[in-house]
């Protein structure tokens, strides 16, 4: 499936926009609109069909009013066919409505990645309900839906079950089509030379399968999104690394059999592949920053020392605490050493300029041999990830005193 909009795009029309539901990118001037399918000023109706981009790109079969071509930097657009106004602007690749004021507003692409029972799909729900919640309060921020279909599938595929049902979430499944992401608006506060202004940034998850590592054909097709992606989380479960495992407390999980395509390094391998073919040279860095999480951190805990700084709460001040989060990165270097024997430590100096690691436990606990989550979500230091990106975007202050970084 190419992604790719089916024209080259021009400095001359604008900034580069990057679509939040299939990350094809595009100039605001190219943005198509949806006829409202509402009688025009004679009477006109223009009829609905399947709408085949939305099919293709996404897997949805609705049958919509046609979409056409204006020019995408106006809000409104007349259809050539029933002359009725129309607001309603569409992605000019698979046609998905866009966010109010797309063009005018930031977006910054989020890619979550990991590779199988690493626990993305759990992580990924507790962050947005974080965000929802404690991390809203602490920034003063709002965090919802950006269109109808996020807020009804996070609603009801996984919020519900995992906080009311107190019922694990299962895995993600490799499927054949392009899964939709969920997107986000994240709406905080600047101060103006006046008065304080909203600050609204676009955040789009992808919520990728973990087969979608096995493999590099696996990672062309199933992880595309990572071409435009902003900053990227990449999960990593420690349990798989055989000396973790051996630190686990009593009685947790462990992983299924050893497969040689599920060992953490090969997850991140695959990824650094994907940004290496993207800025096309071998001889510098890659810039997207990247936050490595160490999940499941709550079943290894126990066998840390007292001051380690993954005893510490999670900081509740409302900017990005640098200090913290580099003692908390020298804290997981030191463990990646001692249990993975420095092999993705040293993948990750030697390819990446801007990284962070952290140590995270989405449940605080871990679950029963039923899938079953028992007194509650407890989550750990799983916004810390996120806020970082955050922070380096500019999206978010920063605060406490930074030190030397590695």
């Amino acid at each position: 499936m190419n992604l790719q909009v089916p024209y080259p795009l021009s400095p001359l029309e604008g900034p580069r926009l990057v679509c939040p539901y299939c990350y094809s990118d595009f100039t605001e001037r190219r943005i198509l609109f949806r006829c409202t399918g509402r009688p025009g000023p004679t009477g006109a109706i223009c009829p609905s069909v399947e709408d085949g981009a939305l099919r293709d790109h996404l897997g949805r079969r609705e049958r919509l009013p046609p979409v056409f071509a204006a020019d995408g930097r106006r809000p409104r657009a007349k259809c050539p066919e029933c002359s009725a106004a129309t607001d309603r602007q569409v992605c000019a690749v698979c046609h998905s409505r866009l966010p109010v004021n797309f063009g005018r507003m930031r977006g910054r692409m989020i890619a979550l990645v990991g590779a199988r029972e690493s626990g993305k799909t759990v992580f990924m729900t507790v962050l947005v309900h974080e965000l929802k919640n404690r991390v809203g309060e602490r920034f003063a921020a709002s965090v919802g839906g950006a269109d109808d279909h996020t807020r009804h599938r996070f609603a009801s595929d996984y919020e519900s079950p995992l906080y009311e049902e107190g019922r694990l979430l299962r895995a993600t499944r490799r499927t054949g089509t392009t899964r939709e992401p969920l997107v986000f608006r994240f709406t905080g506060r600047r101060r103006g030379l006046v008065r304080t202004r909203p600050r609204h940034t676009l955040l789009s998850f992808f919520d990728t399968a973990g087969e979608d590592l096995n493999d590099t054909r696996s990672v062309e097709t199933g992880l595309r999104y990572l071409e435009n992606a902003d900053g990227v989380i990449v999960l990593l479960d420690p349990l798989r690394m055989e000396g973790a495992r051996r630190s686990a407390a009593p009685g947790s999980r462990s992983p299924s059999p050893e497969d040689p395509r599920h060992r953490p390094i090969h997850a991140l391998e695959r990824v650094t592949e994907v940004l290496m073919r993207r800025q096309g040279t071998p001889n510098r860095l890659i810039p997207v920053p990247i936050a490595v999480c160490l999940t499941k951190i709550d079943t290894l805990r126990h066998g840390l020392d007292e001051g380690s700084p993954l005893h510490r709460p999670q900081p509740d001040g409302p900017f990005f605490d640098e200090s913290d989060s580099q003692d908390v990165h020298a804290q997981v270097q030191q463990l990646l050493h001692r249990w993975d024997g420095s092999g993705v430590d040293n993948h990750v100096t030697n390819h990446y300029r801007d990284a962070r690691y952290f140590g995270v436990s989405a449940l605080g606990d871990d679950p029963g041999e039923d899938n079953r989550v028992r007194g509650g979500v407890r989550p750990y230091r799983v916004a810390d990830p996120f806020l970082w990106l955050l922070s380096r975007f500019g999206d978010v202050p920063v605060g406490g005193a930074p030190r030397r970084s590695r």
